[in-house]
């Protein structure tokens, strides 16, 4: 099993009442982690910008196992968890890790790709295919 791993920093501003990360938090840590994890294996910014497609969620959710708090030191494992054979429809897992030893939370997205001058789903151009046939599996990776 192979996976991309992305660490962050929990910062005050992610802190809500009762001394624990914000429930939304997980969310914008797991968004950055597919934003790094496109850019490693060649779809940066640059190259969504220029083709006019990009990636659109459908579903977004989390299982919260955990609690982070302010000092925990954080890493997201992000795999490709299911999609279809073009790669224009996909799911990612991401794990939210704390302290190297405790899954804190799971995040599952389910996505497809936009065309963003169309505004329509559209299949991705090769590239975007050969990314994602590079990346990290889930072990129940589905195709």
């Amino acid at each position: 099993m192979s996976t991309f791993t992305v660490k962050a920093e929990i910062r005050w501003s992610d802190i809500d009442p009762n001394f624990h990360v914000l429930h939304s938090k997980y969310y914008d840590y797991c968004a950055n982690a597919r934003l790094l994890i496109l850019a490693q294996y060649g779809i940066t910014m640059q190259v969504i910008q220029d083709e006019h497609i990009g990636p659109i969620l459908f579903r977004e959710e989390a299982v919260f196992k955990r609690e982070l708090k302010f000092g925990d030191e954080i890493e997201i494992r992000i795999r490709l968890l299911k999609s279809n054979e073009d790669f224009s429809r996909w799911s990612f897992t991401n794990e939210i890790w704390k302290n190297g030893d405790t899954l804190a939370a799971v995040v599952t997205v389910d996505g497809a790709w936009l065309d963003t001058v169309k505004r329509k789903l559209v299949i991705p151009p090769q590239k975007f295919q050969e990314a994602f046939a590079a990346m990290p599996k889930a072990d129940n990776f589905n195709l």
